[in-house]
C-alpha cells in the first residue's frame, strides 16, 4: 500500500489523508454517540451504581454493540491516517517520524483492546451459568466498566505522544503551515492531563474541545489545500542526499 502511496503526487497524498482522516471523525464520533446511549463512553466511564449501569447497557444492548464496531472502525481509519502521515513526513525526520507513528499504533492497539471492556459487562450480565446472583454479576459488569476507565487514558497519552511529536515535524517541515503544527502539538501536550486521570475527568469538555481545534483544522487542511508540493519534494530529494551520503 505504501508503494503505490509513494506513485501519487505529494498533494493527491495529503487529501488523501485528510479524507481518511475525516472518515475516522465521522465513525469515532457516531460511535460514542451509541456507546453513551447505553451509559457508557470510549473516553471517560464513569458508572458508580451497578444497578443503573446494568439497566442501561441491557436496555441498550444494540447501542452498545454499535458503539463498539464504530469504534473499531475508527480504530482502523486511525492506524491508517498514522501511516499516512509517517509517509508525508519521514522526509522532514524519520527517525521522529518512526516514533510518531509507533506512538501513535500503540495508542490505537490500547484503544482497541478497550473495547472488551465495553462488551465484557454485555457477556457478563447475560451470563445465566455461572452460579453468581444478579447482584454479584452487576458488581462484576462495574467493575469491568471501572477498569476499562484506566485503559482510555493511557491511551490518549499516547495519541498525545503521536500528536506532539506531529505538530513538530509539521511545525519543521515547510510544506504546511506552522501554525497547524502548533495547535496539533498543543493538543497533544492536554493528553498528557490524563496521566492524572481525576483532574482530566475534571477538565474533560475542555480537553475535548482543545483536541478538536487541533485536529479539525489540520484535517480540513489536507483534505482542501493539500501540501506544497514543491517544497515536499525538495524535502524528499535533500533527506534522500543524505541518505546516500550516510550510506556511501
Amino acid at each position: 500500500m505504501l508503494e503505490m502511496f509513494d506513485q501519487v503526487s505529494p498533494r493527491t497524498r495529503a487529501r488523501t489523508t485528510g479524507a481518511v482522516y475525516l472518515m475516522y471523525f465521522v465513525f469515532a464520533i457516531v460511535g460514542e454517540v451509541f456507546l453513551q446511549q447505553a451509559g457508557l463512553s470510549s473516553i471517560s466511564p464513569n458508572s458508580t451504581d451497578p444497578a443503573a449501569m446494568s439497566r442501561n447497557i441491557l436496555g441498550h444492548q444494540a447501542a452498545l454493540q454499535t458503539g463498539v464496531a464504530l469504534g473499531l472502525i475508527s480504530v482502523a481509519l486511525y492506524v491508517a491516517v498514522t501511516t499516512l502521515f509517517y509517509v508525508i513526513f519521514r522526509p522532514v525526520s524519520n527517525t521522529i517520524a518512526v516514533l510518531a507513528l509507533t506512538s501513535g499504533l500503540v495508542a490505537m492497539a490500547i484503544t482497541a483492546m478497550a473495547a472488551i471492556f465495553e462488551l465484557g459487562p454485555l457477556a457478563i450480565l447475560q451470563s445465566t451459568s455461572t452460579g453468581m446472583s444478579a447482584v454479584e454479576l452487576r458488581a462484576q459488569a462495574l467493575l469491568l466498566v471501572q477498569v476499562g476507565g484506566q485503559v482510555a487514558p493511557v491511551s490518549l497519552v499516547f495519541s498525545g505522544v503521536f500528536q506532539v511529536l506531529n505538530g513538530y515535524l509539521m511545525f519543521r517541515s515547510g510544506f504546511l503551515p506552522r501554525v497547524l503544527g502548533v495547535l496539533v502539538a498543543a493538543a497533544g501536550f492536554a493528553w498528557f492531563v490524563f496521566l492524572a486521570p481525576p483532574v482530566a475527568n475534571s477538565l474533560l469538555t475542555p480537553l475535548e474541545v482543545l483536541g478538536f481545534l487541533g485536529e479539525v483544522p489540520l484535517m480540513l487542511w489536507l483534505l482542501t489545500m493539500g501540501i506544497n508540493s514543491q517544497r515536499w519534494n525538495e524535502r524528499a530529494a535533500a533527506s534522500a542526499a543524505r541518505a546516500h551520503t550516510i550510506g556511501g
